[in-house]
């Protein structure tokens, strides 16, 4: 999963946008030394150089910042990766999408923050369900953009539920980290892009 752009706010932004992209980027930074989301919304403040007041003035709790944060990594991630699929064929876009999302990290830093967003996604999910669903609909949408087209060109199944696959298939690459983790535990085998690939493909194809 791609990290935030860290782009500075343009000149003459407001204050509540500059304040809580600093809160973001604190919280970021301290992913990035511990892979743990165990931090306080304290250590956050410190580490922004701003005060209690002004955090609870964005966000109401740890949940809220964490999930702004996903938020903005999705959003990005998202976008790129419509762009990067927009002129492929449904396989080669499904493929490439799979690819992206279980693109291992490139340094440890970006790797504990992985670890430690994907850890507190089942958190959101619990405390945070429908904002949390809100933050991964374009993600969704993006897969059911093309489970469509395949099924436009004959490549998929007709009849497909389209909704619940893109589901199934995001909620497949999205716990990647997690299913590599397993499969090497299970069977000696870490479960890696082609395998998910190959499960999601039969999914799409298979009549029954």
């Amino acid at each position: 999963m791609a990290k935030p752009s860290g782009r500075q706010p343009e000149p003459g932004a407001i204050d509540t946008e500059s304040r809580a992209t600093r809160f973001m980027r604190s919280a970021l930074a301290i992913l990035g030394e511990t892979g743990r989301t165990d931090f306080t919304v304290l250590e956050v403040v410190e580490r922004s150089k701003t005060s209690l007041r002004s955090f609870y003035q964005h966000f109401s709790t740890k949940d809220e910042l964490l999930l702004a944060l996903i938020d903005k990594i999705m959003a990005e991630s998202t976008r790129r990766w419509r762009e990067e699929t927009e002129d492929l064929d449904s396989l080669a876009a499904l493929r490439l999408l799979i690819d992206r999302i279980c693109t291992p990290a490139e340094t440890s830093t970006q790797d504990r923050v992985n670890r430690g967003l994907t850890s507190y996604n089942d958190r959101l999910a619990e405390t945070l369900p429908r904002e949390y669903a809100r933050v991964l609909s374009p993600l969704h949408g993006l897969i059911k953009d093309i489970i469509n087209r395949g099924i436009a060109d004959g490549t998929f199944r007709a009849g497909l539920d389209v909704d619940a696959t893109a589901a199934l298939i995001m909620q497949s690459a999205l716990g990647a980290m997690r299913l590599h983790v397993l499969g090497a535990e299970l069977n000696g085998v870490p479960v890696d892009a082609d395998h998910i690939y190959d499960f999601c493909v039969h999914g799409l194809t298979s009549a029954g």
